[in-house]
C-alpha cells in the first residue's frame, strides 16, 4: 500500500474514532469478549480493496487476524464470505463501518469494470479508466478498475501528455504542433504524447505528425470512428486510436466494433454504486 492510501486509512478513522474512540463498543461489549467476524456479500460482485480493508484493522487493532476467504478480483455471489475478523469484539466492531466503506466503494469500481470489460469481450479493443477519480481515492480506484479486467489511463498528469483544444486555445499564436511534439519526445523518450481531437480534419492532422502515440476521438459518433480508423489504416502509421465520450453499456459494443483500439470510460470510477457487504456476528 503507498504512503496516499495509508495516510487516506488514517484519515477515515480518525474521522471516525477522533481522539475518543468506538464509545458505544466501549461501554457496551465487554473487553474481554472475542469473536470471529464474517465480511459477507449480499450480491453478485466483483471483490476489490482486501488490502486497504486489512490496513483499517491493523491500524485499530495489529492483533486482529484478518483472513482473506476470496481474492481481490474475485468474483463472488450473495452469501459468499469475503473475508474473516478474528479478534477482540470491541476492536472488530470499531473497524468495521470504515473497513466496509473502503471494501464496497472499490468492489463497485471492480464490479462496475468488469461488467463493462464483457461487454465488449471478444473485439480486441482494451477498456481503459479515466481521472475521473474520488479525490485523494485514485491509487485505490485504479487498482480496484484493474481488478476488474479493465486496464489503467495515464495515472495523473505528471506521467504522460495528453495535448487537448484547450492546451492549443491557450497560446497567443498558432502552435507549431509537431516542433512541440518533436522537441518533447527528444527530451523524454518515453513520454506516452496523446492528442485529442473532435473532428476528422484534426485526425487527419495529427496523423501527419511524428511521435503521436494515440488521438483521443472525443464524443464521435460510430460513422465518424470507423471514417477515423479507415483514415488511420490508409496513412499506415502506428498510431492508436482511443474513444472517448458519450460511452455507456448501450452504446460500449457498437463503438468497440469500428476499430478503435481503445475505450475510456469515466463512468467505472466517477458514479459508482457501492457494493452491499456487511459484517456478521455469530449469535
Amino acid at each position: 500500500m503507498n504512503s496516499t492510501s495509508l495516510a487516506l486509512v488514517k484519515m477515515a478513522l480518525e474521522e471516525d474514532l477522533r481522539d475518543v474512540g468506538d464509545l458505544t463498543s466501549l461501554h457496551f461489549v465487554e473487553a474481554t469478549h472475542e469473536s470471529k467476524g464474517l465480511i459477507v456479500s449480499r450480491e453478485e460482485a466483483v471483490i476489490s480493496g482486501l488490502e486497504v480493508a486489512e490496513k483499517v484493522c491493523r491500524e485499530v487493532d495489529d492483533e486482529i487476524r484478518f483472513v482473506e476467504i476470496v481474492a481481490d478480483g474475485d468474483g463472488v455471489q450473495p452469501g459468499d464470505v469475503v473475508c474473516e475478523l478474528i479478534g477482540k469484539t470491541r476492536s472488530i466492531l470499531t473497524v468495521e463501518r470504515t473497513a466496509l466503506n473502503f471494501l464496497q466503494r472499490l468492489s463497485g469500481v471492480a464490479t462496475i469494470s468488469r461488467t463493462y470489460v464483457e461487454a465488449i469481450a471478444g473485439t480486441g479493443v482494451v477498456l481503459l479508466d479515466t481521472r475521473k477519480t474520488t479525490p485523494g481515492w485514485r491509487a485505490l480506484e485504479k487498482a480496484a478498475v484493474a481488478h476488474g479486467g479493465a486496464t489503467n489511463h495515464r495515472t495523473g498528469l505528471y506521467d504522460a501528455v495528453m495535448v487537448k483544444d484547450n492546451h492549443l486555445a491557450a497560446n497567443l499564436t498558432p502552435l507549431n504542433l509537431a516542433e512541440r511534439v518533436a522537441e518533447l519526445r527528444h527530451e523524454k523518450p518515453d513520454l506516452k504524447i496523446q492528442v485529442e481531437a473532435d473532428r476528422l480534419d484534426q485526425v487527419e492532422a495529427f496523423l501527419s505528425v511524428d511521435g503521436i502515440e494515440a488521438i483521443l476521438l472525443d464524443n464521435m459518433s460510430d460513422e465518424e470512428l470507423i471514417r477515423a480508423v479507415a483514415m488511420r489504416d490508409e496513412a499506415n502509421v502506428p498510431t492508436k486510436l482511443e474513444a472517448s465520450g458519450g460511452v455507456n453499456l448501450e452504446t460500449i459494443r457498437g463503438i468497440a466494433e469500428t476499430g478503435v483500439d481503445f475505450i475510456s470510460v469515466g463512468a467505472l470510477t466517477h458514479s459508482v454504486r457501492s457494493i452491499d457487504l456487511g459484517l456478521d456476528l455469530p449469535s
